[in-house]
């Protein structure tokens, strides 16, 4: 028996110290968990719930949060491996996603990211030839083979003088023949004479001026070949070139958007065969090439985001209630009433014939015969007088309110905020008409619910220069009391509203309005006549001394975090052509320059003019053999020969109050061939906040839209930012703003903004180095 009480008594207090030890090891990690969550370090969070739901896989609370943290985690990884594909870390971008997937397997996104990541990394190392790549259908060889719009290819854009009186044809072959194009005629075309002095023109500006004179359009057939046809509409619709594109809002926030464009461009450019598609935000166009062109230049100018502004509001009350008492109250009135028992002596005569007096009490208080009140004395009645009160109490209360609730709008959309309580209020009742004998019918009560508390709408409008309108109601409510309406209590709610619209700058504290009260009472009670004597009013009165004090003040104060995104491009005007047609006019293009062979070969005769016809004069001619090239001609910008780019920040010192918010650009300087720039940013997270990462427009000069990734940890106050131009676009140079930053002015002090790690890639993914910048930021 005793062999077998030993290991039980054992195990029994292994079990004793090791489960706690257990439960403690997990709710530590839990709360690791929970600090690493707060710093969004989602990675190191999830392991460590993951290992507190380990431990106690039986308790909910570990579960719920190791759950939770599975997605965040994962797409920590995702968005982590997406940062190193853009940079061209292949393998270690696999690595992340592979970590999302193990993570959670459920993500559809980890998923495809690793697939496509790896299909790069194969396609990288075991480059397959063309024709090893699945056949086709016909339908996808078709669209795959498909060519865009014709385009006249350049010619030469030295200025020539032309003057000819000859037929509208003859002048289109002589300025053919001395551009290199073939031109061929509508067989419904009628040629006429005409006359033709140009001077110092282009041979494309000649082009245009004799379709104008001759009331005839060319279109390009091929890249060096134009057909002529007579200017009417119905040739026009006939000839004319159709194409076809879709187009992809990415800014829309409510359905009608899609609708304004599709009128617009609908309504402008005459475009008859457009149709939207609500479901994709996406608008199909089909028209000739410069209707095309104009509708991108359209969505492009409209398509904007739209401007955001936090707006903050300030409710401040200060309230003093001082209540002072001083004084003795005395007595001011006494009670004379009869006692309990009244004793009355009453003589008797015995049968010996002797007298005696009988002692007799009333058995009703305060109540006695008539025949008793001539033997009533002074020991029959009772007096009460009240006590005096000598009272000294001095009460003073303060309070202090501040409410500071802080809301997001899009412009031009009505945002709400309510905090508080839902509150009913009876608005009605009815009894139905039904009823039996005896039994009175129940009474159904209707009640509504108000919102109590801080309730604020608001509608703002940005305008340019850093201005916004607020179009608000701002309104502040409690339950005061309650009364009883028609045996219902109903709530007394105190109230106070602001409706108006304002506009105000940036950053710009407003004072809404204010309610001052100030509120004084005395009272005085006591002996009439003895409490106005000026010594003795003090024992014969009290005086009672109440003076309240209340303020309540309504401050806004708005901050655009994001602005008008309206550029230069955006406000330049174009030539559209006529109200009849519409077509753009283009500028000359500079045909390429002859290679070295070409240059030593002999240069072929000048194109002579038809018989007939007058020679131009100034035509040019063939450059001379062995021609030296301009000194100042730029050479092909190379990949990674941008040794001297280096990064500038925009304004270099800044200056701003506190709670103001400024925008930094990031500039970009002797770029070449830059096709993504990512960067890493570290700022003082105590002194600044980023509000908002935006587009500079230095990679998306030609137009092409540009992918910004940024991300910010203010834990640790570092942004970390990737802007990269589409697939197969290839690189631009030059300088501009390669992103603009927004920050926010938290406290006092000077910090710097600082570009720790920093450079560009070209378009095969190739470095370039780029020096670093960095700015000093005064907030006082």
């Amino acid at each position: 028996m005793t062999r077998l009480i030993r290991p039980a008594a054992v195990l029994l207090l292994v079990m004793t110290v090791v489960l706690p030890l257990a439960a403690d090891k997990a709710k530590s990690l839990y709360n690791k968990g929970k600090d690493a969550e707060a710093r969004q370090n989602y990675e190191m969070a999830y392991d460590f719930y993951k290992q507190a739901y380990d431990l106690k896989p039986k308790d909910l609370l570990y579960r719920t949060s190791f759950q939770r943290m599975r997605f965040l985690s994962a797409a920590s990884h995702v968005h982590r491996g997406q940062l190193l594909r853009e940079a061209g870390k292949l393998d270690e971008a696999l690595a992340e996603f592979q970590k999302a997937t193990d993570i959670d397997s459920s993500s559809f996104i980890a998923q495809q990211e690793l697939r496509r990541t790896q299909q790069m990394i194969d396609e990288s190392k075991n480059p397959q030839p063309q024709a090893a790549a699945s056949p086709p259908n016909s339908l996808k060889r078709r669209l795959e083979q498909a060519l865009g719009p014709v385009e006249l290819a350049p010619i030469s854009n030295s200025p020539i003088t032309l003057k000819l009186t000859e037929d509208s044809k003859v002048i289109y072959e002589t300025v053919g023949k001395l551009a290199g194009i073939n031109v061929l005629f509508d067989p419904d075309y009628t040629s006429r004479r005409i006359k033709i002095e140009l001077n110092g023109v282009t041979l494309e500006e000649a082009l245009e001026i004799i379709a104008m004179e001759s009331k005839t359009f060319w279109r390009p057939v091929t890249s060096n070949t134009i057909f002529v046809a007579s200017d009417n509409p119905a040739k026009r619709k006939e000839l004319e070139q159709s194409v076809i594109k879709t187009f992809y809002m990415t800014n829309l926030s409510q359905p009608t958007e899609l609708q304004d464009v599709v009128n617009a461009m609908r309504t402008i450019l005459e475009v008859s065969r457009i149709q939207q598609l609500p479901s994709q935000s996406a608008i199909v166009v089909r028209g000739t090439p410069d209707q095309i062109a104009l509708a991108q230049k359209l969505i492009d100018d409209l398509d904007k985001a739209k401007p955001e502004v936090i707006v903050e509001v300030a409710v401040m009350q200060v309230s003093r209630d001082k209540i002072r008492t001083l004084g003795i109250n005395p007595p001011t009135s006494a009670t004379v009433a009869l006692q309990s028992n009244i004793n009355t002596t009453t003589p008797a005569t015995t049968t010996n014939g002797t007298t005696v007096n009988t002692n007799t009490s009333s058995g009703t208080p305060n109540q006695i015969n008539l025949n008793r009140i001539n033997n009533l004395n002074a020991t029959d009645f009772q007096v009460t007088i009240p006590q005096a009160t000598a009272t000294a109490l001095l009460s003073d209360t303060n309070t202090k309110l501040i409410q500071n609730p802080q809301i997001r709008a899009l412009d031009g959309q009505k945002a709400s905020l309510k905090i508080g309580d839902r509150v009913p209020v009876a608005t009605g009742s009815f009894q139905p008409g039904i009823g039996g004998v005896g039994i009175n019918p129940l009474v159904n009560t209707q009640f509504q619910y108000l919102d109590v508390g801080v309730n604020i709408d608001i509608t703002p409008h940005v305008h340019g220069g850093r201005e916004v309108t607020l179009k608000m109601s701002l309104d502040i409510s409690a339950v005061t009391s309650t009364t009883n309406i028609g045996g219902i209590n109903q709530p007394v709610i105190g109230q106070r509203k602001i409706e108006h619209e304002i506009r105000l700058k940036d950053g710009e504290v407003n004072l809404l309005g204010g309610i001052l009260e100030d509120q004084q009472t005395k009272a005085l009670s006591g002996i009439p006549g003895l409490s106005n004597i000026p010594i003795l009013k003090y024992l014969f009165s009290q005086t009672n001394t109440e003076h309240r004090e209340n303020e309540i003040v309504f401050v806004l104060v708005p901050h655009i975090v994001r602005g008008q995104d309206i550029s230069g491009r955006n406000q330049e005007m174009l030539d559209v052509g006529t109200a009849n047609a519409i077509e753009l006019r283009h500028f000359s293009k500079q045909p390429p320059a002859p290679t070295s062979q070409n240059q030593n070969q002999t240069a072929p005769p000048a194109p002579q003019a038809p018989a007939g016809t007058q020679a131009p004069q100034n035509v040019p001619q063939a450059p001379p053999q062995n021609q030296t090239p301009p000194q100042n001609t730029t050479p092909p910008p190379s990949a990674g020969g941008a040794g001297g780019a280096g990064f500038v920040f925009d304004p270099p010192t800044i200056s701003q109050a506190k709670g103001s918010t400024f925008t930094v650009n990031v500039l970009l300087s002797g770029g070449q061939n830059i096709y993504s720039v990512p960067v890493q940013i570290t700022y003082d997270p105590g002194e600044l906040q980023v509000v908002n990462v935006s587009n500079g427009g230095f990679l998306s000069q030609d137009g092409q839209a540009v992918a910004l990734v940024h991300r910010d940890d203010p834990s640790t106050g570092t942004l970390q930012i990737t802007a990269t131009r589409p697939p197969g676009s290839g690189g631009v140079s030059g300088q501009g703003a390669v992103a603009t930053l927004t920050f926010m002015a938290k406290s006092n002090g000077q910090s710097t903004i600082a570009i720790t790690r920093g450079g560009a890639r070209d378009p095969a993914m190739q470095p370039i180095p780029v020096n670093g910048a960095q700015a000093t930021v005064t907030i006082q």
